[in-house]
């Protein structure tokens, strides 16, 4: 079975330079652009591989997740890779996400207050990963008794990647899971 991913609020996020840099790092190459509507992407690794991209210069247009789910289905085939695992890559946030996990990792708290970062092993795009979380008062606390006691964890904030690194920006409520 394969998932397609037309979740307008994930395709609406995902930007354009990630996008981009993953068409240039994958072997596609900008050969033209029309300003303010498209760039055109091809890649010509065989003679019967003639697959053209159309990316859209601006994010604000009305059919932009349209638009990108159509470029995900066209690397989804050129690459034979999931769409999951291709949008995994591409995110780079996710405003107001909640992520589910277990905290694997205690950072030795700060110095001058109740406070430090914590690593949340969760599931972002059907795919485990880890969230590095900067935590204070209660909430870290919370953090480090879910650590101590293997329990399961819930908070919501905005997922932002940066160099890999997936970190959950203004975390709350930062709550335990009882089963």
């Amino acid at each position: 079975m394969k998932a397609i991913i037309s979740d307008i609020d994930v395709l609406s996020h995902l930007q354009l330079l990630s996008l981009e840099a993953y068409l240039q790092k994958t072997g596609w190459q900008e050969r033209n652009r029309i300003p303010n509507k498209v760039s055109i992407w091809t890649r010509a690794s065989t003679s019967e591989d003639n697959l053209k991209i159309q990316l859209p210069v601006d994010q604000d247009f009305d059919d932009y997740s349209l638009r990108i789910s159509e470029i995900i289905n066209i690397l989804e085939n050129a690459e034979n890779r999931s769409q999951l695992d291709i949008v995994g890559d591409l995110i780079t946030n996710s405003p107001n996400t909640t992520i589910q996990g277990v905290v694997t990792h205690i950072a030795t708290p700060n110095a001058d207050n109740l406070s430090g970062q914590i690593t949340l092993l969760g599931v972002v795009i059907d795919k485990l990963r880890s969230i590095h979380i900067e935590l204070a008062d209660h909430d870290y606390i919370l953090a480090v008794k879910a650590y101590q006691e293997r329990l399961p964890v819930e908070c919501k904030g905005d997922l932002i990647k940066e160099n890999d690194v997936f970190i959950l920006k203004n975390p709350h409520p930062f709550n335990l899971i009882h089963s």
